[in-house]
């Protein structure tokens, strides 16, 4: 985004539009003390001429304790309006900066896999957190200065104004001098904050990294690595957020020196008039207090000019997220998702990452109730199908049907509805493992939960908690084993009772025991169900009513394990090169030392099926 993607008028009118409208009420009421706050500075300076001229100066004793209570009055007045301004505009903050937050967080899960790639989490984190929290400070200050300062200054001035007009053009006669450097400095200030809230960006990033990383990290020894990246990007941060609060600084600095060469001319050309007996010291003192309480609302408001600007840099790239366009949308005229396990179709479809040709005219069935398996190398397009019959991105062309309908013809939310996916990477949730189950549902029974439980095997580890279901499972599940994640998730699948299944590689990750315990699961997971399989391990697919063989984005073979056995081919090819003897030659587990050592020196001799395998598995 350049440095003129919005005014701020633009911004302001924005914010006050979506966020701040609806809270007009108060804010008015907030106002209204505001005012009352402000003029009483007013009050407090015409109080000093009856003071010095008719109590100092006159001796005029009865004034002394009418002017003493009214002092005390004003006090008491300011408080209670400080007081009041302050909690209604601290609650208006509160509720328009979670506002803010919901609208960001539901944009953004709404938007594609794409927009994810190109925005990391700790970007995403950094706009909902910190710049909506530079926007609520800021925009309470606006508006407080808006009313408490300004009102003040405008009484103020009306009050010097009255003493005498010339002292008070006097006193502002520094102000022409400070208009260019003000605005050079504001735009200093907003580029600066534009760049401080990047790199905060990417300091969020990098710490998302080095905490979801930090196994490897400490594994690779990356830590001082990891912590000079760190450092570096913090040294950045800190010289650009100093550059910044100097421009901000700036403001009020340039204000101190105007109302210095304006207290200057007020006192020689003030001054001159007292000796000459055309003033008295009660006029002076009165326009004085004007002019020093003028001092302060001042500095408030400049240093509210270079508040704005840090919050407008916050302010574009929140309304930036909030404006980015929605790729996936469902329609406006949605048919209603079809019922009972479906056949699914993908007719001629292809689709391209940037230049890259991910599917290429691919044309597969899965049929109804029957277990469809993918096999091929990293890269030919087996995941990719997933989030194509998920709606998770669209096919630049051809048709995804499921039961015969348009993938983009049914709601996101009827389509995604039809599908439990279990994946090799268990996500789960730093929850209760109840809440990871039923996923805020509210229609499970207990008789349902605990047939979930005992059919996923989730009920076998279940007593080795000691919160049982109510038990927290971590962050990302680390208080559990992957085999114990991996059946949270399939009871959740089971709990969602979908048409379709999808499996990724759900026990690569596995000891053998674990993958017998879970792959059962599985197996009473899609009975009954139009079940698709992406898996590397051909073990797990003999079975399997077709498998589908897939190289760059093309279905390359198909047919059942005996039938591509038969045939020869690839998949024959990657069969035979996996198993010898009924056994893989790269997995060691059961044999004896002796003969898992010939196995994998077997298996380490370059040979024509090795390197076919190389090609495809990588």
């Amino acid at each position: 985004m350049n440095d003129e993607s919005y005014t701020s008028a633009q911004l302001m009118r924005w914010l006050w539009r979506d966020y701040l409208k609806k809270h007009t009420g108060i804010m008015i009421v907030a106002v209204f003390f505001m005012i009352v706050e402000g003029s009483t500075l007013g009050v407090l300076a015409k109080l000093m001429e009856p003071m010095f001229d008719r109590v100092f100066v006159g001796g005029d004793r009865g004034a002394l304790v009418w002017v003493g209570l009214v002092l005390v009055g004003i006090f008491a007045l300011r408080a209670l309006a400080t007081v009041v301004q302050k909690v209604l505009l601290t609650r208006v903050a509160q509720r328009t900066a979670a506002d803010l937050r919901i609208d960001l967080l539901d944009q953004m899960m709404r938007q594609d896999g794409a927009f994810h790639q190109s925005h990391p989490p700790g970007f995403l984190v950094q706009r909902v957190q910190s710049d909506v929290n530079a926007v609520s400070d800021v925009w309470r200050a606006v508006i407080t200065g808006a009313g408490r300062d300004l009102v003040g200054l405008v009484i103020l001035m009306g009050v010097a104004i009255a003493i005498d007009p010339i002292w008070a053009l006097l006193a502002m006669i520094g102000v022409p001098l400070m208009i260019l450097p003000a605005a050079i400095a504001q735009r200093f200030v907003r580029a600066r904050s534009r760049e401080a809230r990047d790199l905060g960006a990417s300091l969020s990033t990098r710490l998302d990294e080095v905490f979801h990383g930090i196994v490897q990290i400490k594994l690779n020894a990356l830590e001082a690595y990891q912590a000079r990246q760190y450092r570096e990007l913090t040294r950045t941060f800190i010289r650009t957020e100093v550059r910044a609060a100097f421009g901000n600084s700036a403001i009020p600095a340039m204000i101190d020196i105007m109302s210095g060469i304006g207290f200057m001319a007020v006192i020689v050309y003030g001054g001159s008039e007292i000796i000459a007996g055309n003033k008295t010291i009660g006029e002076f003192m009165t326009f004085f207090t004007a002019l020093g309480f003028m001092f302060s609302p001042l500095r408030r408001l400049g240093a509210i000019s270079g508040l704005w600007q840090m919050a407008a840099a916050a302010l574009e790239r929140i309304k930036e997220l909030l404006d980015a366009p929605l790729r996936l949308r469902s329609p406006a005229q949605p048919v209603p998702a079809p019922t009972g396990p479906p056949d699914v179709v993908l007719k001629d479809v292809s689709l391209s990452y940037g230049g890259t040709k991910v599917l290429d005219a691919l044309n597969l069935t899965a049929k109804a109730g029957e277990t469809t398996a993918l096999v091929g190398a990293s890269g030919a397009g087996k995941s990719t199908i997933f989030n194509l019959l998920t709606r998770l991105v669209d096919p630049q062309s051809g048709q995804v049907q499921i039961g015969g309908t348009d993938t983009n013809a049914m709601t996101l939310n009827d389509l995604r509805g039809m599908f439990s996916v279990v994946t090799q990477e268990a996500l789960l949730f730093d929850e209760s493992l109840r809440e990871n189950i039923i996923l805020g549902r509210t229609d499970v029974s207990d008789e349902d939960l605990q047939q979930v439980l005992q059919d996923a095997h989730v009920a076998d580890f279940l007593p080795q908690l000691d919160k049982g279901l109510d038990t927290r499972v971590g962050p990302r599940g680390s208080a559990l084993s992957g085999g114990q994640r991996q059946r949270v998730v399939i009871a959740r699948a089971l709990l969602r009772d979908t048409p379709i299944l999808l499996l990724d590689e759900a026990t690569s990750a596995l000891d053998a025991q674990s993958e017998q315990v879970v792959q059962d699961a599985l197996d009473r997971l899609a009975k009954g169900r139009t079940t698709i399989v992406i898996a590397h391990r051909l073990s797990t697919i003999r079975s399997a009513d077709k498998i589908v063989v897939m190289d760059r984005g093309q279905v390359k073979d198909e047919g059942t394990h005996d039938e591509l056995m038969a045939r020869g081919g690839i998949y024959a090819d990657l069969y035979r090169l996996q198993f010898r003897d009924g056994k893989t030659v790269t997995d060691t587990r059961g044999l004896g030392a002796g003969r898992a050592k010939a196995r994998r020196k077997e298996a380490q001799q370059p040979n024509l099926l090795q390197r076919l395998g190389a090609a495809l598995f990588g």
